[in-house]
C-alpha cells in the first residue's frame, strides 16, 4: 500500500475510535477531511514541536472546531505533546482533548473555537498582525516575517454573518497570506445544505475581491497538496474549496446523519478492515516515520531562521532592536499618559480616551485597532499613526465597516498572533453585537480593550434603540470580563492597567457627554475597582454608589442633604475588580450597616445587588425612553438631583 494512503488510513482510524471511546463527538467531517488537514500538515504548515510559539511559525484556525478529533489525531501523529493515551481521553473533563479546540490546553491550539464562524475572523485578525510585522521589519533578502494562517471551516462557518463580515474586510485589504480550506460536503446537521443555502460561493468569494482554487477531488491528497501549494503563492486572500464526501468511507457517507454519529463497536471494526488497519490506538512506525521527517523538517526550518534572524542583527541593528523591543510591555509608562491627559479633565470620557490611546500608541507601536465605522463619534482613532489598509501596511487605525461581531473577533486574532495591544469601538449600545466574541476572548484570556461610548441614556435624539440599558449588565454577566466605567481620566488609566498590566479583557463604558471635574477621584482607588470618594463618616447614614457620569450626580445629591444626614460617596468604576478584593477593604468602602446603600447608574444591571449586599437599593432606568434631547430624556428617566434626593428620603421614611 502507497505510504500516504497507508498514513491517511491510519488517520481515520484512529480519529474514528477516538469518537467512539468517548461516545460522542463529529464523525463525519474528521473522516471527510482528513486528506485535506494531511496535507497541509505533512507539506505546508510551518512549526516547530519543540518550541510552539516561535514567532514566524504558520498559524492553523480551526474554525470548524467539531473536527477536533481529526485535529488531535493529526497532532498526536506529528509529534505535538499530545499522546495516544490522551486521544484514549477525547472528551473527558480535565483532559488536553477537550470537545473543541481550546487554547492553553492542547499544545498545537491557536485559539479556542467551536462557535461556528468565530475563526474565520480570529484568522482575518493574524493575517493583519503578519502584515503589520511583515511591512515593519522585512527588509531585502531578510523575510524575518513571512507566515500563513490557514483557516479550516466548513458549510457552517461561511453561514454565518461573523464569517462573512470578516470574509468580506480580507477581501478589500487583501491578505495575501490567509488561506481557507474550505470543506464543502454539503451536508449540515438538518440536512442537506440546499435547504437553506443555494449560493455560488466561487463567484461570491471572487466578488468580495478573493482568489478562488476549485478541488473536485477533495477526499485525494494529491490534490489537495498540490491547490494549497497554488494558494501559497496568490497576491490575494485564497479560498480553496474541496469538493469532500462526509464520512466518506462509512454506511451512512454523504448524510447528514454521519455528521455528529458514532460507530459502535462492531461498525468500527469493520470500518477498521476497510482501511486495512487492525491495531487499537496505533501508529505504525513507517507512518510514525514520515510525520516525523516532516516534524524535523519544520525544526530545520526554525533554526534556519534563527541563523537567517543573527544575520539581521548584524546587517539591520537598529530594526533587530526595534523587532525584540517591540512587545515589550515593561517599558509603558502609566504616570506619563495620566500626565499627559490630565489637561483634558472635564471633557467627555470618548475626548479623553482618544488623547490617552494615542498616548499609549506613541509609547508602543504594538498598539492596533479601530471603530465599526463610528471613529468621528467614538474617537477611538489614534492622532498621527495613519489607516491600514492595502497601500499601506504601517496604519495604526483600522476601519473595520458596520461590522461589530467580526471586529470584535478580529481583534481577538491580533491579539492572539503574538503579544499586540489591539483595541475595538462601537456605541455601547450595539456591544450585544458583539457579544459571542467577547465570551470567547474572556474564555481565552486575551488582553484586548473595548471602548463602548455613548454610554447612558443622554445619547438624545437617536432614541431608544441607541440607549444602552441592558448593556452593561450583559457586559458585566461575561465570565472573566472586567467592565470599567470612568467618570475621569484617572479612573480610565486605571482601566488601561487593568488590560495591559494584568493581561486581562477589558471593556469601558464611556461618556458621550462631557463629565464636570470631580474632586478626590484616584487612579490608585480605581485599580480597586471602587473607592471612597467622600468620606463624611465611618458610619454614614446612606452611601451612594456610583460609576461613569452618575458620579458627578451623586457628588450633587450629597450635597443637598448637608446637615440633615451623613452621606458618604463611593466611585465604583470596575465592580469585578472591586469584588475581587478583601472583604476588609470593601467593608471600609460600603459601610454595610448604612440605612441605606443606592445604587446609581443609568443601566437596569441588578449585578449592583449582588456586590452591594441586602441592604442596597437600585437607581436605575427599567424602561425605555423617548427621543429627546439628552437633557429631556435624563430628566423624563428620573435622573436629576430633585429625583434622586426623593428617592433617598422616601427609602429612609419608609424604614421608620
Amino acid at each position: 500500500m502507497n505510504i500516504i494512503k497507508k498514513a491517511i488510513n491510519y488517520l481515520k482510524a484512529l480519529s474514528a475510535e477516538t469518537i467512539t471511546n468517548a461516545g460522542s463527538g463529529h464523525l463525519g467531517v474528521s473522516l471527510g477531511a482528513s486528506s485535506i488537514l494531511f496535507a497541509l500538515f505533512k507539506d505546508h504548515l510551518n512549526f516547530d514541536v519543540s518550541d510552539t510559539d516561535y514567532l514566524n511559525r504558520d498559524r492553523l484556525v480551526l474554525s470548524a472546531g467539531h473536527a477536533s478529533a481529526l485535529y488531535y489525531s493529526l497532532l498526536t501523529m506529528f509529534g505535538y505533546d499530545l499522546t495516544l493515551q490522551d486521544l484514549k481521553e477525547f472528551r473527558r473533563l480535565g483532559s488536553k482533548t477537550p470537545g473543541h479546540p481550546e487554547l492553553n490546553v492542547t499544545e498545537g491550539v491557536e485559539v479556542s473555537t467551536g462557535p461556528l464562524g468565530q475563526g474565520v475572523a480570529n484568522a482575518v485578525g493574524m493575517a493583519i498582525a503578519e502584515a503589520v510585522m511583515e511591512e515593519r521589519f522585512n527588509t531585502v533578502g531578510f523575510d524575518i516575517i513571512n507566515n500563513y494562517t490557514y483557516c479550516f471551516v466548513g458549510d457552517g462557518c461561511l453561514m454565518e454573518g461573523v464569517a462573512q463580515e470578516a470574509i468580506s474586510l480580507a477581501g478589500s485589504l487583501q491578505l495575501n497570506k490567509l488561506i481557507l480550506l474550505y470543506d464543502s460536503n454539503e451536508v449540515t446537521i438538518d440536512g442537506s445544505l440546499t435547504i437553506t443555502n443555494r449560493e455560488n460561493v466561487a463567484k461570491k468569494f471572487s466578488a468580495m475581491g478573493w482568489d478562488v482554487i476549485k478541488v473536485n477531488r477533495g477526499n485525494n491528497y494529491y490534490y489537495c497538496t498540490h491547490a494549497i501549494a497554488r494558494a501559497k503563492k496568490n497576491k490575494k486572500p485564497t479560498i480553496i474549496i474541496f469538493n469532500t464526501t462526509i464520512g466518506i468511507g462509512t454506511e451512512k457517507e454523504g448524510t447528514s446523519a454521519v455528521h455528529s454519529g458514532i460507530m459502535s463497536e462492531k461498525e468500527l471494526a469493520a470500518f477498521k478492515e476497510s482501511l486495512s488497519v487492525k491495531e487499537s490506538f496505533f501508529i505504525p512506525s513507517d507512518v510514525r516515520e514520515l510525520c516525523m521527517a516532516t516534524t524535523r523538517r519544520g525544526k530545520l526550518n526554525h533554526e534556519k531562521w534563527n541563523q537567517s534572524l543573527a544575520m539581521y542583527s548584524s546587517t539591520h541593528p537598529e530594526l533587530y532592536k526595534s523587532l525584540m523591543a517591540f512587545f515589550d510591555r515593561k517599558k509603558i509608562n502609566l504616570d506619563r499618559i495620566l500626565k499627559n491627559i490630565s489637561k483634558y479633565d472635564g471633557k467627555s470620557m470618548r475626548e479623553v480616551n482618544k488623547h490617552a490611546l494615542s498616548e499609549l500608541a506613541y509609547q508602543c507601536p504594538q498598539v492596533i485597532g479601530g471603530t465599526a465605522d463610528v471613529g468621528p463619534s467614538s474617537l477611538a482613532v489614534i492622532d498621527n499613526a495613519g489607516n491600514f489598509s492595502y497601500g499601506y501596511r504601517r496604519g495604526k487605525n483600522i476601519h473595520f465597516g458596520v461590522r461589530e461581531h467580526a471586529m470584535t473577533a478580529i481583534t481577538n486574532g491580533i491579539a492572539l498572533y503574538e503579544d499586540f495591544i489591539a483595541f475595538d469601538s462601537t456605541f455601547l449600545a450595539f456591544a450585544t453585537y458583539a457579544l459571542p466574541a467577547l465570551k470567547m476572548r474572556c474564555m481565552m484570556k486575551v488582553p484586548v480593550m473595548s471602548f463602548y461610548t455613548h454610554d447612558s441614556i443622554a445619547v438624545g435624539q437617536d432614541g431608544p434603540s441607541h440607549q444602552p440599558i441592558e448593556q452593561l449588565g450583559q457586559l458585566r454577566a461575561i465570565i472573566g470580563n472586567t467592565v470599567y466605567r470612568p467618570c475621569d481620566y484617572k479612573e480610565l488609566v486605571a482601566g488601561y492597567s487593568n488590560c495591559i498590566k494584568n493581561y486581562l479583557p477589558t471593556t469601558f463604558a464611556l461618556s458621550r457627554q462631557e463629565i464636570g471635574h470631580i474632586d478626590g477621584t484616584s487612579f490608585e482607588g480605581a485599580l480597586m475597582g471602587g473607592y471612597l470618594l467622600e468620606n463624611k463618616s465611618p458610619k454614614p447614614d446612606v452611601v451612594i454608589v456610583a460609576s461613569g457620569s452618575e458620579v458627578e450626580l451623586a457628588v450633587k445629591v450629597a450635597k443637598e442633604f448637608k446637615k440633615k444626614i451623613v452621606v458618604n460617596v463611593v466611585s465604583m468604576p470596575s465592580l469585578e475588580v472591586f469584588e475581587k478584593q478583601t472583604t476588609a477593604y470593601k467593608n471600609k468602602v460600603i459601610y454595610k450597616d448604612a440605612k441605606l446603600v443606592l445604587c446609581l447608574e443609568a443601566s437596569n444591571d441588578y449585578k449592583w445587588l449582588k456586590v452591594l449586599g441586602g441592604k442596597a437599593a437600585l437607581y436605575g432606568v427599567f424602561d425605555y425612553v423617548g427621543s429627546g434631547t439628552p437633557q429631556e430624556v435624563v430628566e423624563k428617566a428620573g435622573f436629576t438631583v430633585k429625583d434622586v434626593v426623593k428617592f433617598i428620603d422616601s427609602k429612609l421614611k419608609a424604614q421608620k
